[in-house]
């Protein structure tokens, strides 16, 4: 026997690192994007796409989630500076070419990844469940920012599912015609309140239609789900906890099939832990924005676990060096996730069982007891992770489809006993 395909063999991981990054109004030089903000000029966009480049090569992630992308030409520029290869960059309503200006009105998210890409799918509308009234405004039905979902597979071929969000910001949302102009007074204090009761209202319905495609992917599968990004509110909250639903799970066991974990709080007991991890300061405040969620098959207490997470790190020394748009105004958030390995089966063979003969037993007592002896043998196999599905046979002897009392339709030896080499 092989010890290391045995019950106490020790657990192989592949390790998948992942991370956010809000890069703050990447667009290409001389490209308009907000009214009151002037293009970047040319060495504007050297600048900031070097800074990019060095920080995506410190973050090293086989899957990077990105925000605030106008220009997918920029973002592929800023991780070409980084010198990391990368088989996929896709910024999806960002797209520059013919006909095609980048994102209008608002930026978008966008995945980076050297992982198998199976499919990448903008997520701009809401369910009929999840729109919600605005005051002033009307029906809220679609995310200003849509959500991207994109199914990556690993090199030993575990399918992960990861979401790219921004949700809505905090800035209140004043109301203006269709030519921008103004339509109340932003000084008065019961307008400015109506103004951030809006935002927090689209925030809230963005966070409901997230937290419905994550049930509908979650719940009853085994799919390992990744939600980052910038959510614009603290882990607490109630529109973070709109999307991952983690205190449910603390007393109802059947919620935890589809809630969402911080990486932040689950990570190992080895990993560095600071005092204060923040990825924005907002007037002299540090906040938790910018989060990664994930699903319990990354718990390593649940019993579901099929990997872990191993340390978080959050890359935020560039928030002290002042305010320059060439730099992100979000710390950069990191995560080593692991995922198990399964042992690749031992050889099998066949050796007689006691007193048997060369075929098949043709009385029907003995051929009962060599049936159940096979059996045994068979689950005791399962029991170490073995291939149990695999034609085994001995020499030149025949074969035939074991049919009771194991229902796993194996071919095995006619006579014989079936075990790990």
């Amino acid at each position: 026997m092989n010890d290391r395909t045995g019950p106490d063999a020790p657990p192989r991981f592949a390790t998948l690192m992942v991370a956010t990054a809000n890069v703050l109004n990447l667009a290409q030089p001389g490209r308009h994007f907000y009214d009151g903000q002037d293009p970047y000029s040319q060495t504007e966009f050297d600048r900031k796409a070097n800074w990019l480049g060095e920080r995506f090569k410190a973050l090293n992630a086989d899957v990077l989630a990105v925000q605030e992308v106008w220009d997918d030409v920029a973002l592929r520029a800023a991780v070409a500076r980084s010198g990391l290869q990368y088989g996929f960059v896709g910024v999806p309503g960002a797209e520059n070419g013919p006909g095609q200006h980048g994102a209008q009105g608002t930026p978008r998210v966008g995945i980076v990844t050297r992982l198998k890409v199976e499919s990448v799918q903008s997520l701009p509308d809401f369910p009929a469940a999840a729109i919600v009234q605005v005051p002033g405004i009307g029906a809220h039905t679609r995310f200003e920012r849509p959500p991207l979902l994109a199914t990556l597979r690993l090199k030993h071929g575990q399918e992960v599912a990861v979401i790219t969000a921004h949700l809505k910001s905090k800035r209140p949302k004043f109301l203006q015609d269709a030519d921008g102009t103004p339509l109340e007074d932003p000084s008065d204090p019961a307008v400015q309140a109506m103004a951030s009761l809006r935002s927090l209202i689209m925030r809230a319905g963005e966070a409901l239609a997230l937290r419905l495609k994550v049930v509908e992917l979650l719940h009853r599968t085994r799919l390992p789900l990744i939600v980052m990004g910038d959510l614009n509110d603290s882990p607490h909250s109630v529109t973070t906890q709109l999307i991952a639903a983690t205190s449910q799970a603390a007393y109802d066991k059947g919620a935890r099939d589809h809630a969402l974990y911080s990486a932040w709080d689950v990570q190992g007991e080895g990993a560095l832990r600071r005092d204060v991890a923040f990825s924005h300061i907002h007037q002299g405040y540090p906040e938790v924005l910018d989060q990664m969620l994930v699903s319990e098959e990354f718990v390593a207490t649940s019993r579901r676990a099929i990997g872990d997470v191993r340390r978080v790190e959050v890359f935020n020394d560039h928030l002290f060096e002042g305010r320059d748009r060439s730099r992100s105004d979000h710390g950069f958030v990191r995560a080593l996730l692991r995922m198990k390995l399964e042992y690749p089966p031992a050889p099998l063979r066949v050796t007689p069982l006691e007193g048997g003969g060369t075929g098949r037993p043709a009385e029907p007592a003995r051929r009962c007891l060599w049936r159940t002896h096979l059996a045994r043998q068979l689950r005791a196999l399962r029991g170490r992770g073995q291939a149990l599905t695999k034609a085994v046979t001995s020499g030149s002897s025949p074969t035939w489809r074991l049919q009771w009392p194991c229902t796993l339709g194996s071919k095995v030896a006619p006579s014989g006993r079936v075990s790990a080499e």
